[in-house]
Order: C-alpha cells, then structure tokens, then sequence
C-alpha cells in the first residue's frame, strides 16, 4: 500500500460537514495526492474511510478514486440497517 494511502487511513474517516474548513482541505489534499489506479488492497482500506455525511461532495471523490482500482473493486458486505448512506451506496455499487 502506498504511503498515500498509509497517511489518509491513519488519519480515520472523513470528517462531517461540522469539521472545521482547514480539517476538511487538509483530507482534501491528502485525498488529491494518492496516484490512481489504487490497488484492490488501496481501494479496501479506502473503502473504509467515509464518515457519516458527504462531506461537502469529498466522499464523492473518494468513492471515483475507489472506482479507478486495477483490480476487482472491493468486497463489501450487506449493510445493517443502522449503517451510513455511504456503506448503502458502496453496497449498492460493488456488493451485489
């Protein structure tokens, strides 16, 4: 895995829109400067990263950077009935 991607995971998942505007850039710039294609392992551990809200349309980002993987994307399992809209949209996407 890259040290891109090392850094973004280490740092957990994407704040909410209540996160402060230099807290949001700050995940943006780390988001903009992991290189795609991802590897399938890089597009797992990105998988895990969304928070509970979109972001201000980063989680966007972060699921095209996902989509960009060289191998099978990501395996996600069926979301329980208390998950975020993220882990529905992944489902929806690449769990079927």
């Amino acid at each position: 895995m890259g040290p891109e991607v090392q850094s973004f995971v280490v740092d957990g998942p994407l704040p909410d829109r209540n996160a402060g505007e230099e807290e949001i850039e700050r995940r943006v710039k780390q988001l903009e400067a992991i290189p795609s294609p991802v590897t399938t392992e890089e597009a797992h551990a990105l998988a895990g990263c969304f928070g509970p809200d979109d972001c201000y349309g980063v989680a966007w980002s972060l699921v095209h950077l996902i989509e960009t993987t060289s191998g099978p994307l990501p395996s996600v399992s069926r979301p329980g009935p208390d998950t975020n809209e993220w882990q529905q949209t992944l489902w929806s996407r690449w769990g079927t």
